[in-house]
């Protein structure tokens, strides 16, 4: 039995007229969202559908077709709004979708046509059209799939990451103890649920705890496609819900720590602020703080169902990402890199088992008391002339630390010194960020610190491909753009040496 549908079927006996998910126009109370569940998984199960896509915004009929396909036990692809046409139509044929329900039937439609795919509308369900895709192929999952995420969307054929409800269901579990979720809580949602992490951080773990979760139209919280963001309306959005928790990405609480120190009011019912998806700057986190938002990195993938570890009100250790959760297990290869055990995935579609544990490619260690510290990704690290390993990502920490420095990348691959490309905040001049370089020259070693840098002629960001929708910098793009400045830093430094 899912301990997630028995929660709320317990808590719809118990609670009946509690909240459970309050819409833009719409509210379904416990009693109310249990019924729904229930009638349109008998629904589903009747048309036998094999595997089902969803794409739609935020909202209740989202949450509601994401229900009923677990209560029916049909595997359930989200499809992020923003990945292109070639790969949503790879991951109709990588799955072998038979159904999809949507709020945009004639973007399907468009789609389906141009790819000579036969279709036809079956019926309305959940508030969304449920579509019946014809003469696809079907494909073996790994059984017990109840879910596949895919990974990967930005460049190429995304990859799919099958997960069963218990390993799901355990993620949420988790999230619920070490955020202190509550009946009382709202949580607002403010990144779209095709996200693994908004998908059980968001909807699944409030209803673990009897909560109240709203769910609006992504335009309408502020979020504009993963390129734009209007954080003021993000920022009404949080004071018209009363939310008390919310999951951003880094990027995003950046521009809402930018909104708060430009004078705009903070949201005081907010007692559990998630970030995570990228590494975030101490000094980031601290200023948020200071503003009192009460914000908590933590650190996941999806191989792992979302969530590996977690900072939160009982442990808190800010540069760290956290305690891993209560059902992790985390250990090192000997190059440092981390290995997770616990609710990994079944494994990528189509490729067979996964390695046990999880090579996350991501390098790190156990520091005091159990807190987890990331220190770069095991692919991005490079190797000086001198023949040192450098994890850009520990020197780009440093360098953040400092408020001068609003983004930055290094580079030294097969150099015999390391450089930057900076993106300076606002307000501060050249000076500013030498003397910012230097202050983090200090706590790093020789081989590790940068010795000169180039500004940016713009800030990294999603549209530019310079970062990833969660914020990770793409360093293969920021060198392709800046190899000539980097290139000038070197021969530089050749004419100042000799």
């Amino acid at each position: 039995m899912s301990i997630l549908l028995n929660t709320l079927h317990q808590t719809a006996i118990s609670c009946p007229e509690q909240i459970a998910l309050q819409g833009e126009q719409e509210v379904l109370t416990y009693r109310q969202l249990d019924q729904a569940v229930t009638e349109a998984a008998q629904s589903l199960n009747a048309q036998e559908f094999r595997a089902l896509g969803l794409l739609a915004d935020n909202g209740i009929s989202w949450a509601l077709a994401d229900l009923s396909a677990l209560a029916a036990n049909i595997p359930l692809v989200p499809l992020p709004l923003f990945f292109s046409p070639q790969q949503m139509l790879h991951i109709v044929n990588d799955v072998g979708l038979d159904g999809l329900l949507t709020d945009q039937p004639q973007l399907v439609a468009t789609l389906l046509r141009d790819a000579n795919l036969q279709f036809h509308t079956v019926s309305e369900l959940c508030g969304l059209y449920l579509i019946r895709l014809l003469g696809i192929a079907p494909r073996q999952l790994p059984p017990g799939t109840a879910k596949i995420t895919y990974t990967s969307g930005t460049t190429g054929e995304p990859k799919g990451v099958c997960l069963s409800l218990a390993q799901i269901e355990t993620v949420a579990v988790s999230l619920r103890e070490g955020s202190q979720a509550q009946s009382t809580d709202n949580h607002l949602c403010l990144t779209p649920l095709s996200t693994l992490l908004e998908n059980i951080g968001g909807i699944y773990t409030p209803l673990l705890a009897g909560a109240c979760t709203y769910l609006l139209p992504l335009q309408q919280v502020g979020l504009k496609g993963v390129t734009r963001l209007d954080v003021a309306r993000m920022l009404q959005a949080l004071h018209d819900c009363a939310a008390s928790s919310a999951i951003l990405a880094p990027q995003m609480l950046q521009a809402l720590v930018a909104a708060g120190e430009g004078g705009a009011s903070m949201p005081t019912s907010l007692r559990f602020v998630a970030v995570g998806g990228a590494p975030v700057s101490q000094n980031l986190l601290q200023r948020a703080w200071h503003l009192k938002i009460p914000v908590f990195e933590g650190y996941g993938l999806s191989e792992c169902a979302s969530v590996v570890a977690l900072n939160t009100p009982d442990g808190n250790l800010p540069g760290s990402v956290g305690r891993p959760l209560p059902h992790v297990s985390i250990s090192f290869s000997d190059e440092g890199e981390i290995l997770v055990s616990g609710s990994t995935f079944l494994g990528y579609l189509g490729q067979g088992n996964p390695a046990q544990p999880w090579p996350t490619g991501d390098l790190g260690y156990l520091g005091v008391d159990g807190f987890l510290y990331l220190t770069g990704r095991r692919k991005s690290v490079f190797i000086t002339s001198f023949g040192r390993n450098i994890a850009p990502e520990w020197v780009e920490r440093e360098l953040m630390l400092h408020p001068a420095i609003a983004q930055v990348a290094v580079f030294g691959e097969a150099q015999p010194f390391n450089v930057a490309v900076v993106v300076p905040r606002p307000g501060f001049e050249q000076a500013d960020i030498n003397a910012a370089v230097q202050l983090a020259n200090r706590v790093l070693p020789d081989y590790a610190r940068v010795q000169l840098w180039a500004p940016a002629s713009a800030p990294f960001t999603v549209a530019n491909g310079q970062i990833t929708a969660n914020g990770r910098l793409k360093r293969e793009v920021i060198l392709a753009e800046y190899t000539n400045a980097i290139e000038a830093l070197y021969e530089e430094e050749k004419h100042d040496v000799f």
